[in-house]
């Protein structure tokens, strides 16, 4: 009864609302009030401030919550290690930022080849909420921007770096590739862009301010398929990480400029900082290892249609 308090608890917190979390949890609204009522009851304190509605958690109702999602973590971490000696089942929640998109499926084809029970749910997240979301149980792992930010308090594999490059509309690839491959010469192109509050869109912003150019951007989108299918179909330039050109096809890529000075990010996998890795999570972990990412990746600005000047090294 102990266990579903809490998972009743921490459904309620996150749905801010008794009759949603009630429908989640399977039960009806008062007997997830009277489960809630019990715990304060068996705590002897008050964890939900109550009104005619759903008013939010005391502050002792918040030290819970944290114990609540640590407890059903460990729970479920103890579930799979006891599982992981036969077949490893169950579902990886993976907090990805919106230009790795195309790169986890790679990670998770490598991993199901090993465990092929696994189930994968994969989120489209800003990094902030990364963060977030693995501090509060819920996700497992995350794939994201590695600096001293993100790697404080958490477990880190970085996988590669990337590389910016601009992506224009096929067919101009040869009058682009000889007119620009800086910065400060992209002034004159129309650009559809990541939403300015992606941390993707302010390492590009800086770029561009450090070159002194002022780009003219006409669209913004929180969709990389957006982007891309912008630059084909509406004559837009963008500018993204050479990653993203292992989802383009060989046509898309004529039109790839390597862009100087470089712009570099790394990129990795990030987990909580546990003494024993949770199996799921070191299933990933071990997958993600046996990828040669930088190499994969790094053979599409190697490649002759791809205009790469001479570069510096800009972190």
């Amino acid at each position: 009864m102990f266990i579903r308090q809490l998972n009743y608890l921490v459904t309620l917190a996150k749905e801010q609302h008794f009759a949603r979390a009630a429908e989640l949890c399977n039960v009806t609204q008062p007997a997830l009030s009277s489960a809630i009522r019990s715990l304060e009851n068996e705590l002897g304190l008050v964890i939900v401030r109550r009104g005619r509605r759903f008013l939010g958690l005391t502050e002792e109702g918040e030290r819970v919550l944290g114990w609540a999602r640590q407890t059903i973590a460990a729970l479920d971490h103890m579930r799979q290690d006891v599982s992981a000696s036969n077949l490893l089942t169950g579902t990886v929640r993976i907090g990805v930022i919106p230009t790795t998109m195309p790169v986890v499926s790679m990670l998770i084809a490598t991993c199901r080849e090993a465990h092929p029970m696994l189930s994968f749910a994969v989120r489209s997240l800003s990094s902030d909420a990364i963060l977030r979301q693995l501090d509060d149980y819920e996700l497992d792992i995350g794939f994201t921007y590695l600096d001293d930010h993100t790697q404080a308090g958490f477990e880190v594999l970085s996988l590669y770096r990337e590389r910016y490059v601009l992506v224009s509309p096929s067919g101009s690839g040869e009058s682009v590739c000889s007119g620009v491959g800086r910065w400060d010469a992209l002034g004159d192109l129309q650009f559809g862009l990541l939403d300015s509050s992606m941390q993707n869109r302010q390492v590009i912003n800086a770029a561009f301010r450090r070159a002194g150019v002022q780009p003219k951007v006409v669209l913004e989108a929180d969709s990389l398929l957006t982007l891309i299918s912008n630059v084909e179909h509406a004559g837009l330039h963008t500018v993204l990480p050479h990653s993203v050109l292992s989802a383009m096809n060989s046509t898309q890529r004529d039109a790839v400029t390597a862009l100087e000075p470089e712009l570099t990010r790394e990129i990795g996998l990030i987990a909580r900082d546990l003494p024993s890795r949770p199996p799921l999570v070191a299933a990933l972990w071990r997958a993600a290892k046996h990828l040669d990412l930088q190499s994969s990746f790094d053979a599409f600005l190697d490649s002759p249609r791809v205009s790469v000047e001479a570069s510096t090294g800009i972190s």
